[in-house]
């Protein structure tokens, strides 16, 4: 961050896009010429962003329009619903609003009402080009995301890049913005790339939970009523031989019975994070009655939502490879290059899954519904169980209705992990709040298969194959080498 030192710079729209405002149902807006990017001298409260390097910091607040040219979030959904102010749309802060899930979540809720600011280091950017990795999709930067979904819908995403373990960058941001509710998702969230080596591990541990933590003391000064939507792991639970509930379990024990926490069993760095950020949560709401809910999300799938399908320039990422991308992603795109599908050991792992269709709903719902003050909520997030063999089978099905010849190899897991086991857990507290679930049908399938086989130029074979291994990881700083 630190050569974004000029009053504003311009960065025009890349050649190789069609103009954003020519969504792909129909060609009419006009696209702005520019993105500009603000710093000190604008009206804003000063932003502060330390560079990874240099010893000084940059001052820099990113937005989608001039100042003068904001226009505050159209037609309102369930989005009426304020801690302050139930007259005005929330405002909802989507902390890692760059990634995955919260480009998509971001769009989202913007789409329905909200007033959406995203905050983001744009780190998983840096991820790739350390690694050698690449999207299927070509992703376009966030200032070029930005304008265009400005352009189509004539809505304002406001941008803030910074890192939130910053905590003076993080205060301005919360003082700027003034958030009802915040969307965390701005955390390192791959347990191989937590795995490759120490530094990683220690990123990983220091960057989610000082991150997380940071974020807690923010809504204890700035917003104590703000509503914290945080997303979890359902890989914090492990692979238990009972059951799993949504949050907590009731033991009976020696004639007494007692409600706690369950029981915790996370299987990498990554994981353990998790697990710590959870614990620091429950504890601030019952210290300081910071109202909380934690979305343990299982595997997410898909890449399409309503927003991110308008254009080009608003396709969200989808990652193959063997560090960030997850278990039907990879099928997918391996069945559309001819490559094996890699299933991990004996493949009877069984997890959670949802799509990414799903993921954006239930934020939604977790905001329009929030916990109250004092509540630590945890919820279930995800829509039906599989095992890696029952994907597999799943994939090779509808790859062959497409023609596609669908083998499968059993490679060496790289992973710690039981590869048969029990795996029952309940989900149904979203399920009551409303979520009306897509669930894994074969033209999901067939349209994730023919998007990769759209992409297929862009997959590098040599990043389908896992390269991260549990027992191996050393304190010598490693590359992920290409198989």
């Amino acid at each position: 961050m630190a050569h974004l030192m000029s009053t504003s710079c311009s960065i025009k729209i890349s050649s190789s896009y069609r103009p954003c405002g020519q969504p792909l149902s129909q060609d009419r807006t006009v696209l702005p010429n520019s993105f500009t990017i603000k710093t000190s001298k604008s009206p804003f409260k000063r932003l502060v962003s330390k560079g990874h390097r240099a010893g000084r910091s940059c001052v820099v607040l990113a937005t989608a329009a001039p100042v003068s040219k904001e226009v505050s979030a159209n037609p309102r959904s369930g989005s009426d619903r304020s801690p302050n102010d139930s007259s005005k749309p929330q405002r909802v802060m989507v902390i890692g609003g760059d990634g995955y899930c919260g480009w998509a979540t971001a769009l989202h809720l913007s789409n329905k009402g909200y007033e959406v600011a995203i905050v983001d280091s744009l780190v998983r950017r840096l991820f790739d080009h350390q690694l050698g990795l690449d999207s299927l999709t070509p992703i376009s930067s966030i200032h070029n995301r930005l304008r265009c979904w400005k352009a189509i819908t004539g809505k304002t995403i406001e941008l803030y890049i910074g890192d939130i373990c910053d905590f003076e960058f993080l205060s301005e941001t919360f003082n700027s913005f003034e958030p009802d509710a915040v969307v965390h998702f701005g955390e390192q969230r791959s347990a191989p790339y937590s795995m490759i080596d120490r530094s990683r591990a220690v990123f990983t541990q220091k960057n989610n939970v000082i991150g997380t933590l940071n974020v807690l003391f923010a809504i204890k000064e700035f917003r104590e009523e703000c509503h914290l939507v945080k997303l979890g792991t359902m890989g914090e639970y492990g692979t238990p031989n009972i059951d799993i509930e949504e949050g907590y379990i009731t033991i009976s024990h020696n004639g007494r019975t007692d409600t706690l926490p369950y029981p915790k069993q996370a299987s990498s760095f990554y994981h353990l994070s998790k697990v710590h950020d959870s614990n620091n949560i429950a504890f601030t709401c019952k210290a300081w009655g910071i109202r909380a809910t934690d979305l343990n999300q299982g595997v997410v799938y898909g890449v399409k939502t309503d927003e991110t399908s308008m254009h080009e320039q608003l396709y969200n990422r989808l990652d193959y490879d063997g560090v960030f991308g997850t278990a039907l992603n990879r099928f997918c795109v391996q069945a559309a290059v001819g490559h094996p599908l890699t299933v991990y050991g004996k493949g009877g792992q069984t997890r959670g899954y949802l799509d990414i269709r799903d993921t954006v709903q239930c934020v939604e719902l977790a905001i329009a519904n929030p916990a109250k003050p004092g509540e630590f909520r945890v919820f279930n997030q995800f829509t039906e169980q599989f095992s890696v063999n029952e994907l597999a089978a799943l994939v090779t099905k509808a790859g062959q209705k497409l023609g596609l010849d669908v083998q499968t190899i059993s490679v060496p897991n790289p992973r710690v992990e039981a590869e048969e086991h029990y795996y029952n857990a309940k989900h149904t507290k979203l399920i009551e709040l409303g979520l009306k679930p897509h669930l894994l049908s074969d033209s999901l399938l067939d349209s994730l298969l023919n998007f990769a086989i759209e992409f297929k130029d862009r997959i590098d074979t040599k990043q389908i194959m896992p390269s991260v291994s549990w027992k191996k990881i050393g304190v010598k700083p490693q590359t992920v080498p290409a198989n």
